[in-house]
């Protein structure tokens, strides 16, 4: 008996996306003022462009193998961004598909709603399976259907304020700093508090508000996980523009960021009413931790694809202002291995990526695949220092030119322009508004505000480097390096669980499938060594 073919939920456009924020009504202020529409808003419009831009991406036929998924469990195929991962080849294919997105965009924001709705996936299936029940997990599947049937963009609310960071939750002085429950009654909970560096939160169409810590006892009211509309009652969101939009510069038009961009967001909760059915937890402290590291491992996988997507741009723009100059980086050692160190940098901790999705694991619980966390925080924390290197090799190869760019009125005016056109022109075959399109293109990616920003971002987005490094050496198996060098050295010391640097261990990892069998292998652990 043949199965049944997957059927394909009805994916929007960037345009039915446009429209669909039209029908939302969030209150959303930007630099002071109420915005009308987020759809219509110029500040906001680069931000808008580039979740749209997600949208079409999917919607392209040679794309399907990295832009879609099928989530076997309702035999549905669906957007990438939305897909719970069912083995290591959805995680490769969601890292490519980051990485694609963001070559063209910058930053895509809308595959933080990947990262979230498998960390959901994995804290509420353990919670049910502590309990003994199926609640939460019925909740989360009921409503991950209903994103993916709507092909919905979603925001995610995990960064509290925070407040005095040295308290708990519970013992701040204003409880707002952090979002809580304030009321539960037979419909639903009340939620207040504050959420901060919610990416994308004007032009989303739901939050998935999350804990963004660990929690004791005491803090049982704040460890809520819930999803809102963005126009809920009671949600102010205040916002920053997204990219350089009609902004006068200095240096001429933002060739990229006038397009795509990025806005961030404070949300304010004030009595926001969740019904049940949308609660995914609320209490559960004990498990709080759970999805502040699932979600954290599966983001920062992500966010390596994102800024390999942003290398390519610099890769590629360095290239082309060394062609511009004159000059062939493969016959320049000086300009070739600047060169060779940025795809060095941008491929690096993209392999590491790689790697991560290679060596993922099965979660016991949930049945989906978490990316190897050592892989994936020694990429994110590859990318998150070396973004500025990356911006100081775009500026080698580049030259001195993007210090002292013309401005753009000087192209069209009669005193300056004639002479400008000859005298910065450089090679013979490309025209001197070639030469300078691309540097202030390179300018606008690291030398502007916006290129100071992108770097703030990739530095602390999901998480700090001390965060990370926390994460390296919480999972490496150093006990594994200790007691080889102890077999080496003959000493004949058995291994003892007291002992702080080997109480990490790891053995050797297989293909589960073998080498020859087609398919999606998945790397498994080999049977442990036996000491004497």
């Amino acid at each position: 008996m043949s199965t049944p073919a997957a059927s394909q939920v009805e994916l929007m456009s960037g345009d039915a996306y446009r429209e669909s924020l039209r029908r939302c009504a969030p209150r959303v202020f930007v630099d002071g003022r109420e915005v009308a529409s987020v759809a219509d808003e110029p500040a906001l419009r680069p931000g808008v462009n580039a979740l749209a831009f997600t949208y079409d991406f999917a919607l392209r036929a040679e794309l399907a193998p990295v832009a879609l998924a099928t989530q076997s469990r309702r035999k549905r195929v669906v957007n990438r961004m939305l897909h719970v991962n069912e083995s290591a080849g959805d995680l490769l294919n969601k890292l490519e598909a980051v990485r694609l997105l963001c070559q063209e965009t910058g930053c895509a924001q809308r595959y933080l709603a990947h990262d979230a709705l498998n960390g959901i996936a994995q804290a509420t299936a353990r919670i049910d399976d502590a309990k003994g029940g199926t609640e939460h997990r019925a909740r989360f599947e009921a409503y991950l259907a209903h994103a993916q049937d709507q092909d919905l963009s979603l925001g995610i609310a995990m960064t509290d304020a925070k407040g005095d960071r040295s308290r708990k939750p519970h013992q701040q002085a204003n409880p707002d700093t952090y979002v809580h429950v304030v009321e539960r009654n037979a419909r639903g909970i009340v939620i207040s508090g504050t959420k901060a560096i919610v990416t994308g939160a004007p032009y989303m169409h739901e939050f998935l508000v999350m804990p963004s810590r660990n929690m004791g006892p005491e803090d049982a009211d704040f460890a809520v996980c819930c999803a809102v509309r963005v126009d809920a009652p009671g949600i102010t969101i205040v916002a920053r523009p997204a990219g350089r939009p009609g902004e006068k510069l200095e240096h001429g038009d933002a060739l990229f960021s006038r397009k795509y961009g990025q806005s961030t967001a404070v949300v304010i909760f004030d009595r926001v009413f969740v019904p049940w059915e949308r609660v995914f937890f609320a209490g559960e402290w004990e498990h709080s931790h759970v999805l502040t590291y699932s979600y954290a491992t599966h983001h920062r996988h992500s966010c390596i694809g994102a800024r390999a997507g942003f290398g390519d741009l610099l890769i590629g723009a360095g290239a082309l202002m060394c062609e511009a100059n004159g000059l062939d980086p493969g016959a320049k050692s000086n300009l070739r291995e600047p060169m060779v160190e940025l795809i060095t940098i941008t491929e690096s901790f993209f392999a590491c990526g790689v790697a991560a999705s290679v060596y993922a694991e099965r979660d016991p619980h949930s049945g989906s695949f978490m990316p190897e966390p050592v892989f994936s925080n020694i990429g994110k924390l590859l990318l998150a220092t070396k973004i500025y290197d990356m911006h100081r090799l775009a500026h080698e190869v580049s030259g001195g030119l993007i210090v002292a760019l013309p401005g753009p009125d000087e192209d069209h005016n009669p005193a300056t322009a004639a002479r400008l056109s000859e005298v910065l022109q450089a090679a013979p075959d490309i025209p001197y508004d070639k030469r300078i399109q691309t540097a202030r293109f390179i300018e606008d990616l690291t030398a502007s505000y916006q290129g100071g920003w992108y770097s703030l971002i990739s530095l602390h987005g999901g998480g700090s480097p001390a965060a990370m490094k926390q994460e390296i050496w919480r999972n490496y198996p150093v006990g594994s390096k200790v007691e080889l060098v102890e077999r080496l050295l003959e000493r004949g010391v058995l291994h003892d669980e007291r002992r702080a640097i080997t109480q990490n261990r790891q053995p050797g990892k297989c293909c589960d499938t073998g080498c020859t069998t087609p398919g999606q292998p998945v790397m498994v652990a080999l049977p442990e060594r036996r000491r004497c």
